[in-house]
């Protein structure tokens, strides 16, 4: 107890590299920490961004791709799913729902997605959690849209704004479907998914879009349907892009997920979004493992920041260890005493990196939540974080034994004779 009470009066008298050396750590464990929280929870947004699907259904190509197109809006089909196979899956005695899913227009760079009104039902996202209106309600016209949270806040619009769709899903389109404009009858929650970036409309909405269409390009003249034309014609559709399914129980996933596969209208490949997740994860993985190394060699600059003040007091306190020496401290005594000087160090840079994080992440929580759909809770350190802390005082312990050593190498005599 003595040597600690040693150490701690020997920092104090070198308070302001002392505290230095602290702040330095403690910087760099609180980007560590930080890193790694941040980590976690994008791995657990991104888990969860589609939550009570068992299978989601489209044609038959990789699972990536499916996931990356039918949750993410990323991409396209290689192909579409005929309405009958549609009816045929979703009418399957294992099946509890079906949610229908047309893609391929899109708005301002938003993509636009055709399905009905199972979609606000049984659509979860996170943990379990249903969609939700900030403003408005789902589309009940033939010519309504609902557009997720972030399209509202970036181009500002309300219940009740008139938008075009265009062809295709780039952010420019030289054709627009300017004939048959669509109004905003909903704003949904926010919900840190693709669901915010996303403008919803009927699969007849999408129809219609499409009904006088021919080789990609609108019928001009006798050939044009108007907008209130179009009311009037059958607009069941005759193709969509996926369907996401829920089943009366998982049990019987695999079962369902053969038959689809197996299906002998069409070529169609189902798969499990959890394991398709973690397959896409797995992908993005390199770069998080990246960052988190990035932040583990800031942490050992901190250390051996540490180390280059201990050693580089070493020579000023050659006349102190060697006092210490002649009133009875063994070699050991010195040996411990550095060790316990970086101990102490580092255990401080520890708990000030701690109180910095809790402090960043009472500030930064309500952005990352908004912005991000990133929810950082004030939890303890988890069992990876205190794994990380545990590496990171026997980091300091093994760096503290270079200068303790030399230390316990000097002779008395060298200590009282110091040569200038």
């Amino acid at each position: 107890m003595y040597l600690l009470r040693l150490a701690l009066q020997s920092l104090n008298n070198r308070r302001i590299t002392a505290l230095l050396t602290v702040l330095v750590i403690a910087l760099s464990v609180t980007l560590l920490l930080s890193v790694e929280r941040v980590r976690s929870e994008a791995r657990a947004s991104f888990a969860s961004t589609i939550s009570g699907t068992d299978l989601i259904v489209g044609a038959r190509s990789g699972s990536v791709q499916l996931l990356l197109y039918s949750v993410f809006r990323i991409g396209n089909a290689t192909n579409n799913i005929r309405w009958d196979s549609y009816n045929n899956i979703s009418t399957l005695p294992q099946v509890k729902w079906a949610i229908p899913i047309s893609l391929g227009d899109s708005h301002r760079g938003f993509r636009v997605m055709g399905t009905d009104q199972s979609y606000f039902t049984h659509f979860r996202f996170g943990r379990d959690k249903p969609l939700s209106f900030a403003q408005g309600k789902p589309f009940a016209d033939l010519y309504d849209a609902v557009i997720g949270a972030d399209i509202a806040r970036e181009l500002g619009y309300q219940v009740g704004t008139e938008l075009v769709l265009a062809h295709g899903a780039g952010a420019v389109s030289f054709v627009e479907h300017a004939d048959k404009p669509f109004r905003v009858s909903g704003i949904l929650a926010k919900t840190g998914t693709p669901v915010d970036r996303t403008i919803h409309v009927s699969l007849q909405g999408i129809e219609a879009l499409h009904v006088d269409w021919q080789q990609g390009m609108p019928a001009r003249g006798a050939g044009h349907v108007s907008a209130e034309q179009a009311r009037e014609l059958d607009l069941t559709p005759t193709a969509i892009t996926a369907m996401l399914l829920g089943l009366n129980r998982r049990i019987d996933t695999f079962a369902v997920q053969r038959q689809v596969n197996q299906f002998s209208g069409e070529p169609l490949l189902a798969i499990m979004p959890g394991v398709a997740l973690q397959e896409l994860w797995s992908l993005l993985s390199v770069a998080e493992k990246a960052l988190l190394l990035v932040s583990a060699c800031v942490v050992l600059t901190g250390l051996v920041g540490m180390l280059s003040a201990i050693l580089g007091s070493l020579n000023e306190r050659r006349r102190e260890m060697a006092i210490l020496r002649s009133v009875g401290a063994k070699p050991w005594h010195i040996f411990s005493l550095l060790v316990l000087e970086a101990m102490a160090l580092a255990a401080a840079g520890i708990l000030l990196g701690l109180g910095l994080l809790y402090i960043g992440l009472g500030l930064a929580r309500p952005i990352l939540e908004q912005e991000y759909g990133l929810f950082m809770p004030f939890a303890w350190p988890s069992p990876a974080e205190l794994k990380l802390l545990a590496t990171i005082l026997l980091a300091s312990l093994l760096l503290a034994c270079i200068p303790a050593w030399r230390a316990y190498r000097l002779a008395l005599v060298d200590g009282l004779s110091i040569k200038t």
